[in-house]
């Protein structure tokens, strides 16, 4: 709810000359959103609608284990003429979680999500933006319809995150005894805690990547009353457990890279800086290099934050991702 008492009308012009407007209230940017809820036969994929209905939206995806929240503090900053569906993939915010059995294969469940969407509304023709894995998916899903994608941004991630294949030989047989005690867990051991408590569970486990108003913002749909069969009147997270042992199925950088040749459209690629750490070095500057030999147009940008900078300081890269959606000719 806003406070009226210290709230105002707050109007920000891009380069464009576009009029963005929204009410901020106690320093915090709000503009009204939509709640969507899009049927799949597990259940329903959950979303926040920003801006104009009768315009196809921007699909936004967010990272591993974060939720739609993840851009509440971006979208704000964009033009009204750019609509933003954000979705929660499944098992994430208020997304149906699979049923017992079904593994996450994360990139390739992402995969096949978007398309479902894209089906649903029937567009024929689709703009991404992603975040760590969000930003996988969108590069994914570009090269799998290379000719259905006119571009995609990627915040702080090239491509799937290349994995050396003998760690994840060496780690497959703990990763499904992990995944299937997660899986008989019984509810009544969910783990719950008070508000605060449970802030700062999550403010520790980000390592530094969010601060603690960015994580009042992912636990808005980040956590849930805890079931009532738990005896507790807490918290719990609202993210499927399983999601923890999601990383089976992941590419080599070679497969990556197969995949970095297909894309054909434009390509919004910001860095954070120092942002996330990846293994492999040479894993980064070869993706965005392949990319350009075949994609139409390739913008490659540094801009100094920590993995979340579009959480935590979106106003670092707002202008950066309105001039790239308004450049759509």
């Amino acid at each position: 709810m806003i406070d009226e008492e210290n709230s105002a009308a707050a109007v920000s012009f891009t380069s464009n000359g576009h009029a963005s407007t929204a009410t901020v209230a106690n320093g915090i940017v709000h503009r009204s959103t939509e709640e969507v809820e899009i049927p799949v036969p597990w259940g329903t994929v959950a979303g926040k609608w920003w801006g104009s209905r009768h315009k196809q939206p921007v699909l936004a995806l967010h990272g591993w284990q974060d939720n739609a929240c993840t851009f509440d503090r971006l979208c704000p900053l964009l033009p009204d003429d750019i609509p933003i569906l954000a979705l929660d993939l499944p098992g994430h915010g208020k997304s149906s979680h699979y049923p017992k059995g079904m593994h996450y294969y994360i990139f390739w469940d992402g995969i096949s999500l978007i398309r479902r969407v894209v089906n649903y509304y029937g567009w024929s023709k689709v703009w991404l933006l992603g975040h760590s894995l969000g930003g996988a998916l969108s590069f994914m899903y570009a090269a799998a319809f290379p000719d259905e994608v006119e571009g995609f941004i990627s915040i702080d991630i090239a491509g799937p995150p290349a994995r050396d294949h003998r760690k994840q030989a060496a780690n497959l047989g703990e990763s499904i005894d992990r995944f299937l005690r997660y899986e008989t867990l019984p509810e009544s051991k969910t783990p719950s805690y008070k508000y605060d408590d449970a802030i700062d569970v999550v403010l520790a486990a980000y390592d530094g990547s969010v601060d603690l108003q960015s994580v009042e913002v992912l636990m808005r749909r980040g956590m849930a009353p805890a079931p009532a069969s738990s005896g507790s009147e807490g918290f719990c997270f609202s993210r499927d457990l399983r999601l923890k042992v999601a990383l089976m199925g992941m590419l080599s950088l070679q497969q990556v890279l197969a995949y970095a040749e297909r894309i054909k459209c434009k390509v919004l690629n910001i860095r954070a800086v120092p942002g996330l750490h990846f293994d492999n070095p040479d894993y980064y500057p070869s993706v965005i290099e392949t990319m350009k030999k075949s994609a139409s147009k390739v913008v490659y940008l540094e801009i100094p934050g920590t993995h979340h900078l579009h959480l935590v300081t979106p106003e670092r890269i707002a202008q950066q991702v309105t001039d790239f959606l308004l450049d759509r000719n």
